[in-house]
């Protein structure tokens, strides 16, 4: 045996932890993280309690003091995407509520509180029945948890439901028939120290991650009719009445503040082993976990569970022996180590000095344990050579250390501890093992960290102030909250409605996993996922230090994914939201560490919607077109790029008097007037929009490449009131009888005021489009022909048509209210 005090760290060494840094350690030794994708069960420890499939109440938005019942489809931190019940497999109407903030009830609340289920207006009347498509809609299904909905525990992640005080049940190392009764005395992002009923002190606590297999809810014993009694190493320590009354005791606890079930969800299910009694294999020792040795099953209880003995061929030996499963961590096929030229620890007693599986077996008269019987033998889950990492100290499970792989051979790991003596052998862990972690976990869940014993620290001399606030604010790593300031201007690509849905914050937690939830939900919230998606893969700075997470976006039935660097530090958080909120075209403050409570500070409620629209190279000024039809024809004094604008007319007229009205901005030269008008002027930079010959008449057609921008564009506008005219009337009637007037500024129409005028127009049968995606006076001005074939899914027909009308309150938004 190795003497245990090697695995003791200097003490010395835990003073040096407030100047430990993960960053600068791997920047100063040139050193990689492992990859946090490689931790599976901390993935999962950050998933919420809520699962895709399950049932609630929601308020139903279109009609007030009703509700519907709705099923999860997919969840992001306290966010569900929820979906009508009714919809079936349609996804247009998918919202997302945050549990902490919307009107979210168990199935079954509205019959307790006298409140009306009613379907959403737009399937109101798919169904004639509702109460019989419900019974049938609700049966077999798995309904939202009460206690996640409402109460002190609505909202939490799975982990978090785990409180210190929560009684559990641990199943027994040596005999899975065994189980007893324990409480968490310490909860650090999934790993629980338990304490077994019965004892005060922590002497014999025990260390596992809440996914463990070991554990079960209270009462699992007795249900499936097992042994409810203490370890047999601790039965002398109490009379069985002592034990047995620590139990009643834990059980009225329990019963009063009782562990969700919900904690169990994540549980692997255990798949069927085929051993049998005799077979050999290998083993990371259960004592030694710095070698591998020969062990033997020695029984086999059931299908799930056999017993495994570390071979000692010594007359006074004593077994040690083991539980396993089939995937449990450690065990492999017979030749795993020579194959992979790993020495083969000699059982205690063998006589040859060199260990020969075949001599072996043939003198014990055994058979091999076959590959079959060893899943994933050979799969090293990414981790590699020199990676770096975070893990337990076997011989001290209190103690996280630094770690460093110096080997891995399929699904072992060899690590170095660092913090020990230089003589302690490097530790075996399995790639499944749950007392590895990736980098920052332990400063993520504010849990010391046992570093180097000399640190390699860029800047080792930290004053004492800013040693507290990184240990207050968790470090270097780990962000405040993010706001999503819902008043603030959403731009081209964000549907203002959608964004609506969202949270007020996220966070504190982690920056890449706060940026990542915030990116996730502004994707969803886009009128084109895949198209934010593509924008989001520029955003980038060469002084962030970054980290790559894969984002993905859902349109049209199809999923897009791809690698998004996300920025690390508290501190470039500021900068990296702003360079988001530029490449989206929206306000700077939309989403931002700081909360916009009342007016934005940016003024962008008071802007024409033109301050965030971003172009590449210098914006110059146009010269003014004298006016009349010819000076469509006039090119700029100054060429800028060629950027393609369509517009269109029904029927072309013989007059070539210009109908602009006076005071309209083709008379201004304001920077912020030509953002706008080339916000209106059509596709992006390098696409045209090709009219069909069926639907309009090409003569009608015109591409303007190097005409004055302003001119294009007012011209568009004044030909669709002239359009309107030839069909109206006499061809004499003046532009000025048919041009609208505004009663108010469209910069001020709410959506429903953009419903009424649509639904006044000869579109009204699209008005209910603009209703869904919740399109007000602001967003109706920055419309255009592709944005409106795009994301409306109009033919060219049709959207020509609308926009005739969008055109009409624009030319009338410039003549009234532009300057």
């Amino acid at each position: 045996m190795i003497d245990r005090a090697f695995f003791l760290s200097d003490a010395d060494s835990m003073e040096e932890e407030a100047d430990f840094n993960w960053e600068e350690y791997l920047e100063e030794t040139g050193a990689t993280a492992a990859p946090h994708t490689a931790f599976k069960h901390v993935d999962i420890s950050l998933q919420s309690s809520f699962q895709p499939g399950m049932k609630l109440e929601v308020a139903n938005k279109s009609s007030p003091d009703t509700y519907w019942v709705a099923t999860i489809v997919t969840t992001c931190g306290q966010l569900l995407l929820l979906r009508f019940s009714g919809y079936g497999d349609d996804r247009k109407a998918d919202f997302w509520c945050d549990v902490m903030t919307s009107e979210l009830h168990p199935v079954g609340w509205c019959s307790q509180n006298n409140k009306t289920l009613q379907p959403p207006e737009a399937i109101k009347e798919k169904y004639s029945d509702w109460t019989d498509f419900l019974i049938q809609d609700l049966t077999g299904s798995r309904t939202a948890p009460a206690n996640l909905l409402e109460g002190p525990l609505r909202g939490k992640n799975t982990v978090d439901l785990i409180v210190e005080g929560s009684v559990i049940e641990v199943r027994d190392l040596t005999d899975p028939s065994l189980y007893w009764a324990a409480r968490v005395a310490q909860n650090v992002g999934g790993r629980l120290r338990l304490r077994h009923v019965g004892l005060q002190d922590d002497a014999h606590d025990t260390w596992l991650f809440y996914l463990d297999v070991r554990l079960r809810p209270l009462g699992w014993a007795q249900e499936n009719r097992l042994s409810l009694e203490p370890p047999a190493e601790l039965r002398g320590l109490k009379s069985a009445l002592e034990w047995q009354e620590a139990l009643e005791a834990a059980r009225s606890e329990a019963q009063r503040n009782p562990l969700p079930l919900e904690v169990f969800k994540d549980h692997a299910d255990l798949t069927k082993h085929s051993f049998r009694t005799g077979m050999k294999l290998e083993m990371v020792s259960p004592s030694e976990p710095f070698h591998i040795c020969p062990v033997s099953v020695t029984q086999v209880y059931n299908e799930h569970y056999f017993q495994v003995t570390v071979d000692d061929l010594t007359p006074e030996a004593t077994p040690l022996s083991l539980v396993c499963h089939s995937e449990s961590p450690g065990i492999l096929p017979v030749q795993w180590c020579l194959k992979n030229g790993i020495g083969l620890e000699r059982p205690r007693g063998y006589l040859s000095q060199d260990f020969d599986w075949a001599d072996y077996l043939k003198q014990s008269g055994t058979e091999t344990a076959p590959d079959a019987c060893f899943p994933d033998a050979w799969q090293s889950r990414g981790f590699a050579k020199d990676m770096w990492l975070e893990a337990v100290n076997p011989v001290r499970p209190t103690e996280v250390c630094v770690a460093q792989i110096t080997q891995v051979r399929g699904r072992l790991l060899w690590l170095r501890l660092e913090g020990l003596p230089k003589s302690v052998p490097e530790c075996i862990v399995d790639v499944e093992s749950m007392d590895i972690f990736p980098v920052g976990w332990c400063e993520t869940n504010a849990y010391l960290l046992t570093p180097p014993l000399k640190p390699v620290c860029k800047y080792p001399h930290i004053s004492l102030s800013h040693t507290h606030t990184r240990a207050h604010t968790n470090g270097r790593y780990c962000c405040s909250r993010i706001y999503v300031n819902h008043r603030c201007f959403s731009g081209p690509y964000l549907n203002k409605g959608r964004i609506a849905e969202l949270p007020q914050a996220v966070g504190p937690g982690k920056c890449t996993l706060v940026l990542k939830e915030v990116l996730s939900m502004l994707i969803n919230a886009a009128y084109k996922p895949g198209r934010v998606l593509r924008e989001l893969q520029d955003v980038e700075d060469q002084h962030w230090d970054c980290h790559e997470e894969t984002l993905k976006a859902k349109y049209k039935g199809k999923t897009y994914r791809s690698s998004i660097r996300i920025v690390r530090l508290a501190e470039q958080i500021p900068d990296f939201c702003r360079k988001v909120c530029g490449k989206l075209q929206c306000c700077p403050n939309l989403f931002s560490p700081v909360q916009v409570t009342d007016q934005c500070p940016e003024s962008c409620s008071m802007q024409t919607k033109t301050k965030y629209t971003y172009y590449y190279g210098k914006k110059k000024k146009l010269s003014k077109p004298f006016g009349g039809e010819e000076s469509l024809e006039a090119k700029p004094t100054r060429r800028r790029k060629k950027r393609k604008a369509i517009f269109v007319q029904k029927k072309r007229r013989s007059s070539a008097v210009d109908y602009t009205p006076a005071g309209s901005p083709q008379d201004s030269d304001e920077d912020e007037d030509e953002d706008y008008l080339m916000l209106q002027s059509g596709s992006e930079e390098g696409t045209s929009s090709e009219p069909r010959e069926d639907h309009t008449d090409t003569s009608s057609v015109e591409v303007a490449n190097s005409r004055p921008r302003r001119a294009v564009t007012l011209r568009r506008a004044t030909h669709t009131g002239v359009a309107s005219s030839s069909r109206e009337g006499p061809e004499s009637r003046s532009e000025a009888e048919c041009q609208l007037v505004l009663e108010r500024n469209p910069l001020e129409w709410s959506v429903e005021d953009v419903v009424t005028f649509i639904t006044s127009t000869d579109c009204a049968a699209l008005a209910n489009i603009f209703q869904e995606q919740d399109i007000d006076g602001q967003a109706l001005l920055l419309l255009t022909l592709p944005t409106v074939q795009e994301c409306m899914e109009l033919k060219l027909g049709p959207a020509i048509k609308l926009c005739h009308q969008i055109e009409r309150v624009k030319v009338a938004f410039y003549a009234q209210y532009a300057n």
